[in-house]
């Protein structure tokens, strides 16, 4: 068994996973000190600005705070203007522009890369919120700066109605059974479905660290491009069951057998399977934030090594691999990536999470040339040895 956590508030991984992960609720005080302060509402409002970046400003009326509005980014100085007393500033990735922030994923050691799905900011005054709401996904709730009251309902799920009328997904009454106020540093779990509602009690930012699951649906459309990429499957199909007269409006059901037994043939191919899944996880959920590379080749590359730069995940990047019968295949945003057997290893470490330094001495010419491809798409990148 793993050591307990103090994010967890004294309890392993696996007393967590097995209690709590998507069960329910688990608040611990002061779990993430180092997040206090880390940003400022300032910070984030100016963050919102930015023609790149996903946000959405939500407003109460002054006159009946039961009707909101909803505005998506781009935001305009112009938005922020002739404000209501009651408003929430949301912001997505933020991960992505903060490496100190994005390094607090590895105080979830315990769920894997594949299930993140970006660290969101909310920035509100007091009395601002979202309203009563769940989600579909595994959040945890750090409250960063200022303080937030929050309280917990009942679980719901797709059958749940929603107040009509609002632009947001909002419940109509909540069964009250948790109501606290977090301070900076500290942490609240909601699993999926459980209803709740949070609000500010001064000017506050709440880290919203999110941990979503695909849906078949989803991984469906992705199995059915890959099929659609195959020349072969675009042949008609031999027409082998014709050996009975039917009507001529008729699908019999020995013909409507076959044509499923083609489909689950080409289901139970593993390798397109697998091809399909791991694009589609690899695939990053804001590509626009990913940096364009400046162009590098090995020989640049092999001083920058010299020189002590080390090599990490680009944060708005993703890169999965999968290991079976000593074959290491990876992924990286979207696509399936070839990588030399030298290289390998080194790059699982730095899809887990690591920043590791290449030997000269013993790097290849291959794994130079991997490494600068990783570099030139953006999915990796150098640090110099002063801002590790």
């Amino acid at each position: 068994m793993s050591q307990p956590l103090d994010v967890l508030g004294g309890i392993t991984a696996e007393q967590f996973l097995a209690e709590y992960w998507q069960k329910k609720p688990l608040l611990v005080r002061n779990a993430m000190p180092e997040i206090a302060g880390l940003l400022e509402p300032d910070d984030v409002l100016e963050l919102a600005l930015d023609e790149n970046v996903t946000a959405r400003l939500i407003k109460q009326k002054d006159r009946d705070p039961n009707q909101w509005s909803v505005k998506s980014s781009p935001l305009l100085k112009a938005d922020f203007q002739k404000m209501p007393k009651l408003w929430t500033l949301l912001v997505q990735a933020v991960d992505h522009y903060s490496f100190d922030l994005s390094e607090l994923w590895k105080k979830f050691p315990f769920i894997p890369q594949w299930r993140r799905d970006d660290i969101m900011v909310s920035y509100a005054p007091q009395g601002g919120s979202v309203g009563k709401h769940f989600d579909f996904y595994d959040v945890f709730l750090v409250q960063g700066y200022g303080q937030r009251r929050w309280q917990l309902g009942q679980m719901c799920n797709a059958e749940t109605e929603f107040v009509p009328g609002q632009p947001l997904k909002l419940l109509p009454e909540m069964d009250v059974n948790f109501d606290e106020v977090l301070a900076p540093g500290d942490l609240l779990y909601v699993p999926p479905g459980l209803s709740h509602y949070g609000v500010a009690e001064d000017d506050c930012l709440t880290f919203s660290f999110g941990f979503r699951m695909p849906n078949v649906s989803d991984m469906m459309d992705r199995v059915g491009d890959k099929f659609a990429e195959n020349e072969v499957l675009r042949n008609p199909l031999t027409d082998i069951i014709r050996d009975q007269i039917s009507a001529a409006g008729e699908v019999t059901a020995n013909e409507l057998e076959y044509l499923k037994s083609k489909i689950m043939e080409q289901l139970h191919n593993s390798n397109v399977l697998e091809d399909a899944i791991m694009s589609l996880m690899s695939e990053p959920k804001y590509p626009e934030n990913i940096p364009e590379a400046e162009e590098i080749g090995t020989g640049d590359l092999e001083e920058a090594l010299d020189q002590g730069y080390s090599i990490m995940l680009e944060p708005a990047s993703r890169l999965l691999y999968t290991e079976e019968d000593d074959e290491i295949l990876f992924w990286g945003d979207g696509e399936g990536l070839c990588i030399s057997e030298a290289f390998a290893e080194k790059l699982k470490l730095i899809a887990n999470g690591e920043s590791v330094m290449l030997n000269l001495d013993f790097a290849d010419e291959d794994m130079l040339e991997d490494l600068a491809d990783l570099l030139n798409e953006s999915i990796l990148m150098l640090v110099p040895p002063a801002e590790e």
